[in-house]
């Protein structure tokens, strides 16, 4: 499917963590984001059989392994081509941060070769990560260990961290606080 003016084939997929929306380009994921699409007029459904839908496919297939702790790295490809350089470096350092590890800012900035105002510049691109989970930006944390900042919010963070500690299953609702 020849996607136009931005539009990707798009699905919403129901888990344990509420809904998440995922498009796809023929070469890989561009999106993984939790919530409803922001804006459902730029997504499409996407066309049986397309290389998108067999894409989508495997990306709901490999989440929900995660989520049930059956898998650590979700390995579908990705695309980010529509992802500048300097964030590019910021993403391309995430998927050094192993399952159930955690690295602060300043070291993901240094990893990625940022030397002026690193932390910031870092954070201001996991900010942007377009496939939140596929590169796990939930494990960036402050330097005093403090979990700050997700896109997917406080509360999927801190559930995303404890599955990858072994310390709950999401194979029920996200717990409170």
């Amino acid at each position: 499917m020849t996607t136009t003016a931005g539009i990707r084939p798009t699905l919403v997929h129901d888990t344990t963590l509420g809904p998440v929306t995922l498009s796809a380009s023929p070469q890989g994921l561009t999106r993984l984001r939790f919530g409803h699409p922001s804006d459902p007029a730029r997504t499409s459904a996407p066309v049986a059989g397309s290389p998108e839908q067999r894409l989508l496919d495997r990306a709901v297939e490999e989440l929900d392994e995660y989520l049930l702790g059956l898998r650590t790295d979700l390995e579908v490809p990705v695309d980010l081509s529509g992802v500048g350089p300097p964030h590019r470096a910021v993403l391309d350092a995430l998927r050094q941060v192993g399952y159930g590890r955690t690295a602060a800012y300043a070291e993901l900035a240094r990893t990625a070769g940022l030397v002026t105002d690193g932390p910031r510049r870092a954070g201001a691109a996991c900010a942007r990560n377009p496939v939140l989970v596929v590169i796990p930006c939930h494990r960036i944390v402050a330097s005093d260990g403090a979990l700050t900042g997700y896109a997917g919010g406080l509360p999927i963070k801190r559930a995303l961290l404890a599955l990858e500690r072994g310390q709950f299953s999401l194979d029920t609702a996200v717990p409170a606080g």
